[in-house]
């Protein structure tokens, strides 16, 4: 968790006073007395966000935030104003500056404007390294995007049955990526410089399914949703799997293929040859603390395919993603991304019939959860980190039924 703050002031006195107010606040400040002392700390890749007064002798905290902006747009600058310099102030926030507050500041309001930056801060840096994760040559950490637990398990998962050449059964809710999983695995596996062949099971015909494999051949066959596969189908796809191929066979299903060959509605010899390596894709539910990545990747992506500039993403509008259902999974949220994009916010603002109350309490659990998928699972880490004494952090635990064990890696 990022806590540094680069603390510019001239008047030493002032410089104390707010560090001791930013270190009891668990903050790490480091200062400087002039534009210059600060200067060599303003990297693209600083962890922190800039607290500046503005009139300093030689260059003052117009030319500071001129200089941040042109070494990184996205970091935060708060801007220390006196009285009569507030018109300053406003005009600094035009060009760029993050907020601005009025000397002499109260703790409080400066704890509270630090708390925006760092958010912003942290999802900016979390972006860049997803980016830098998508640029390395690893598929899984290119197309797979997320943060938390079960995220980092999905992809490990992933890298386990790629490494196989047995049948893969590909799971999880609609919405979810069940295809993109399955050629993930395609291009991780020895198989990835093949073709990857995808197919709807439904309707697919036994003539159809071995055109499939064919075309494939030395690659990957991806049968989607193969609990709808026809029955005459089901019995050759067995002969197939029974008596094998080159070709790797895919299977993906948003329903439960065990339940339905029990019920003698697929084929059970074919689910058991199927359902060799499984990997289960989480819901958006399960994982709210990967919503504000997943987001600003998929905002990226349809502002680039609009060819316009990606809008401004506010801290109050990821609150309001993450307080919602998404019962569409990743596929909705990327509606809402381009929805988003193209000027229309307020359909995923209100797509959510909750209270206030409820949509509060969910944004906890996932801010809960956060802080234990960043810790490890450690409960004391985490609570020390969202500054909750133990008993209420257990407490809020037990309310929400999260159990710190399955945060543990």
């Amino acid at each position: 968790m990022i806590r540094k703050v680069l603390l510019v002031d001239d008047d030493a006195a002032v410089r104390e006073a707010l560090a001791q107010t930013l270190e009891l606040a668990e903050y790490e400040p480091v200062t400087a007395g002039s534009f210059v002392a600060a200067k060599d700390h303003i990297r693209q890749d600083f962890d922190g966000v800039i607290v500046s007064d503005i009139r300093m002798p030689g260059r003052d905290g117009f030319h500071l935030l001129s200089y941040a902006r042109d070494t990184d747009p996205e970091l935060p600058v708060i801007l220390l104003t006196g009285e009569g310099d507030i018109p300053m102030a406003v005009q600094a926030m035009g060009q760029g500056a993050f907020d601005f507050l009025e000397k002499p500041c109260a703790a409080g309001d400066l704890l509270a404007v630090l708390a925006r930056a760092f958010e912003t801060r942290s999802q900016v840096l979390e972006h860049r390294a997803l980016k830098r994760e998508m640029e390395r040559g690893d598929p899984a950490a290119r197309m797979l995007f997320g943060r938390s637990p079960q995220a980092e398990a999905l992809r490990d998962r992933v890298r386990t049955v790629a490494g196989t050449r047995a049948e893969v059964l590909v799971t999880g809710p609609p919405g979810s990526g069940i295809s993109k999983v399955a050629e993930v695995v395609h291009l991780m596996s020895r198989d990835g410089q093949g073709p990857f062949v995808k197919r709807a099971a439904a309707g697919l015909t036994p003539e159809a399914l071995l055109i499939g494999c064919e075309d494939a051949a030395g690659g990957s066959l991806f049968l989607d949703e193969v609990s709808a596969m026809p029955e005459a189908t089901q019995y050759a796809a067995l002969e197939l799997t029974e008596k094998g191929t080159d070709t790797r066979i895919i299977v993906g299903t948003t329903v439960d293929l065990a339940d339905m060959s029990a019920r003698g509605a697929f084929n059970a010899d074919l689910f058991y040859h199927l359902d060799v390596m499984r990997v289960r894709i989480p819901s958006l539910s399960e994982r709210p603390e990967d919503i504000p990545v997943l987001f600003r990747h998929y905002v990226a992506q349809a502002a680039e395919q609009a060819g316009i500039v990606e809008p401004e993403i506010t801290s109050e509008h990821l609150a309001s993603l993450m307080a919602q259902d998404w019962p569409g999974n990743a596929r909705s949220l990327m509606s809402a991304a381009m929805r988003f994009v193209l000027g229309m916010p307020e359909e995923v603002a209100t797509a959510s019939d909750l209270g206030l109350s409820e949509q509060m309490a969910r944004v906890e659990r996932s801010l809960l959860i956060a802080a234990l998928g960043r810790h490890n699972g450690k409960a004391s880490e985490a609570a020390k980190a969202l500054k909750l004494p133990r008993k209420t952090f257990y407490d809020k635990l037990a309310r929400y039924q999260i159990r710190p064990e399955d945060y543990r890696r």
